[in-house]
C-alpha cells in the first residue's frame, strides 16, 4: 500500500537524502587526499637517504672592533676589511686644477689663451685589510681615484674642444697608494719615510704649497719602522726617485764641445727646455726619527739623492732628452750625490680651542730641490709676465734644477749642484664643531752657487751661476751683461717664492665639508734691467723688464667622505 507523506515531510526527506549523498562525496574525497599524502610521505621516506646534507646557514657580516670604526670581518675569515673614500669637487679661479698658481705657461703669460678657472671632480675608493698574526698585524691598503679634470695645456695646441687631447684628456684614473705592511716593513706605493704625516698640507687645500717635501700620492719604496715605545720611532727606506724626487739637470752648453754641436738647455725665457737627467741608477736613501705624543709631534728627516746626467752632446728641445747621433760618443759628467734634511714640529692642545694645532717644517737641500719645491706634481719653473712702465711688459724668471753642467773642450765641467731651502706652516683653529679656519704660509729659496762672471768658458772652473748666465747670454745675443739701461741687464738666476693663504671650512653635517681658500704668491727674482728677446709665443719679440711678480687664486671645494 502506498504511503503518502505530507508536502513538508516529503521535502525534508528529499533534503536529508541529498545531504547524505553530499556527505558521502566529501568523505570519499578526504579518503582520496589522505591516501595520496600518505603515499607521497611513503615515497619521500624511502628516498630520504639519497638527499644531500642540508646547507649551513649563511654567515652574516660581523663587526670587527680591533682596528677602529668601519671594519668588519670578511665572511669565513679572520681578516678585517674597511671600505671608504670620498667624492670631491674643486674649482680654482686664476689657477690650474687643484690650486696650481699662475706661475708659468698660458696662466703665467696672462694672455687670451689662459683659462680663467679650472675644475676637477674626483672620487677616491679605499680598501684597507688587516689580519692579526703571531708577527703582528698584516695590512694591505689601496686607493684608486677616478677624476674628470679641465683639460690642461694650451687651447692653441689642438683647438678649443680638443685641448691637449680633448674631452678624453679630462678622464683620469690615478693610483695613489698600494702597499703591504708586515712586521714593521712597508712594501709598495706609499708616502716616503722622509715625509711628515701632513706632507704638503699643514693646513691648506691647494697641492702647490712649496717650502718642503711632499709625497702625498705615494711613490714606490721599501721602508722599515722600529717602534721604541712612548711614541718614539725610527724609519729607514729606499725610494724610487723617478716619480717624485727629480726636478731637472740642465746641460748649459751653447757652443761646440769637442766638435760636437750641443745647444743650451734654456729657452728664450730663461727656463729649462731640455732635462738632461740620465736614467735612475740608485734609489734615494731616506730616514727619519719621530716623537709622537699627546702634546704633538717632532720629526727630523734626511735623504741622499743621486744627481746624474745623460750626455754632453744634446739638442735643446729634442726628444729623449735631446739625444742626437753624437750623444753616446760625446762623454758625460760624473754623477754626484746630493741630499736634504728636514725638521718638523706639530703642537697640539693649544689654549685657542679644542683641536687647534700648529704644523711647521723647515728644509735644506743640495742637489735635491724637489724636497724644497715639493708639490703633488713636478716642481715648477717660473715664467710670469706683468705690466711695465718702461718696456712692453715685465717678466719674472726662475729655473728649477737639481744641478747644471757645462761641457768643456775635451771633457766636461762637471755637475754643479743647486742649493735650496724653505719652510712652511699653518695655524689651524676650530671655531665650533661646524666651522674651522687655517692660516698658512711658505717661503722657498733657490740658489746657483758662484758668481755670474766666474771664469766664463773655462773648463773645470765655471760656477753654476756662471754656466747659467753664459747660456742665458747665448739666447739673448747683443745684450749687455751688466747695467740697467734699456736693453741691458744683470744676470742672476737665483729666486725666492713666498706664499700666504687663508682657508675656511664649513661642515653642516658629518662627513660633508664646503671649503674656500685664497692664496697669494710672490716671485722674488734676481735678474735686473731689461732685455730684448723673443719670448714664448704668442708674446712678441720686444723689450722686457726683469721684475718681481705676484699672482692670486681662489679655490672652492665640496667634499663628501664615506
Amino acid at each position: 500500500m502506498a504511503v503518502f507523506l505530507p508536502p513538508y515531510e516529503h521535502a525534508a526527506a528529499s533534503k536529508s537524502l541529498q545531504t547524505q549523498k553530499e556527505n558521502n562525496k566529501v568523505t570519499t574525497f578526504k579518503k582520496l587526499i589522505l591516501g595520496s599524502v600518505a603515499g607521497i610521505f611513503a615515497v619521500g621516506t624511502a628516498q630520504a637517504a639519497d638527499l644531500p646534507v642540508k646547507a649551513k646557514a649563511v654567515e652574516y657580516v660581523r663587526v670587527c672592533s680591533l682596528y677602529g670604526a668601519g671594519f668588519f670581518y670578511i665572511p669565513g675569515t679572520d681578516t678585517c676589511i674597511k671600505l671608504g673614500g670620498y667624492l670631491r669637487v674643486d674649482t680654482t679661479f686664476n689657477g690650474g686644477p687643484h690650486g696650481t698658481p699662475a706661475w708659468n705657461g698660458d696662466l703665467g703669460q696672462g694672455n687670451r689663451y689662459r683659462d680663467s678657472f679650472a675644475s676637477r671632480s674626483r672620487m677616491a675608493f679605499t680598501v684597507d685589510t688587516r689580519t692579526a698574526t703571531e708577527y703582528g698585524v698584516v695590512r694591505t691598503f689601496g686607493q684608486l681615484d677616478w677624476s674628470f679634470t679641465s683639460p690642461s695645456g694650451s687651447v692653441r695646441d689642438v683647438g678649443p674642444t680638443g685641448q691637449n687631447g680633448g674631452l678624453s684628456q679630462g678622464q683620469q684614473i690615478n693610483t695613489e697608494y698600494l702597499f703591504i705592511q708586515f712586521a714593521g716593513f712597508t712594501f709598495g706605493k706609499s708616502s716616503s719615510a722622509y715625509s711628515t704625516p701632513w706632507n704638503g698640507y699643514p693646513g691648506n687645500l691647494t697641492a702647490s704649497l712649496l717650502g718642503g717635501n711632499n709625497t702625498d700620492t705615494g711613490l714606490n719604496n721599501i721602508q722599515y719602522t722600529a717602534e721604541f715605545g712612548n711614541g718614539v720611532s725610527a724609519s729607514i727606506g729606499l725610494d724610487d726617485p723617478s716619480t717624485f724626487n727629480r726636478t731637472n739637470v740642465f746641460n748649459l752648453a751653447s757652443t761646440s764641445a769637442a766638435g760636437v754641436v750641443s745647444l743650451a738647455s734654456l729657452n728664450a725665457n730663461g727656463v729649462g727646455s731640455t732635462n738632461a737627467y740620465a736614467g735612475v741608477h740608485a734609489p734615494d736613501v731616506v730616514g727619519r726619527i719621530r716623537v709622537d705624543q699627546a702634546w704633538g709631534l717632532f720629526q727630523i728627516s734626511g735623504a741622499l739623492h743621486e744627481v746624474n746626467a745623460s750626455y754632453n752632446a744634446l739638442t735643446a728641445g729634442g726628444a729623449l732628452n735631446g739625444a742626437n747621433n753624437f750623444s753616446e760618443i760625446s762623454g758625460h759628467p760624473e754623477s754626484k750625490w746630493g741630499g736634504s734634511v728636514m725638521a718638523a714640529l706639530q703642537i697640539k692642545n693649544l689654549p685657542t680651542g679644542a683641536g687647534d694645532d700648529i704644523k711647521f717644517d723647515v728644509s735644506y737641500a743640495k742637489g735635491d730641490t724637489k724636497n724644497v719645491l715639493g708639490n703633488s706634481g713636478s716642481s715648477p719653473s717660473f715664467a710670469m709676465f706683468g705690466s711695465s712702465g718702461t718696456a712692453y711688459q715685465s717678466v719674472g724668471l726662475g729655473a728649477t734644477s737639481d744641478g747644471v753642467y757645462l761641457p768643456g773642450a775635451g771633457g766636461t765641467d762637471g755637475i754643479k749642484l743647486t742649493t735650496a731651502w724653505g719652510f712652511r706652516g699653518a695655524f689651524n683653529h676650530n671655531w665650533n664643531p661646524y666651522w674651522s679656519t687655517s692660516l698658512f704660509g711658505a717661503y722657498s729659496s733657490v740658489r746657483y752657487d758662484g758668481g755670474a762672471n766666474d771664469n766664463l768658458g773655462g773648463a773645470g772652473t765655471t760656477s753654476a751661476k756662471g754656466a747659467y748666465c753664459a747660456a742665458f747670454a747665448a739666447n739673448h745675443p747683443g745684450q749687455a751683461l751688466v747695467g740697467n739701461a734699456a736693453g741691458a741687464y744683470s744676470c742672476n738666476p737665483d729666486f725666492n717664492v713666498s706664499q700666504l693663504g687663508l682657508l675656511t671650512r664649513w661642515t653642516p653635517v658629518k662627513n660633508l665639508t664646503f671649503s674656500g681658500e685664497v692664496q697669494w704668491l710672490h716671485l722674488d727674482q734676481k735678474m735686473s734691467g731689461s732685455s730684448v728677446f723673443a719670448a714664448t709665443a704668442p708674446k712678441p719679440t720686444a723689450l722686457y723688464e726683469f721684475k718681481d711678480q705676484n699672482t692670486y687664486l681662489l679655490q672652492l671645494r665640496a667634499q663628501r667622505n664615506f
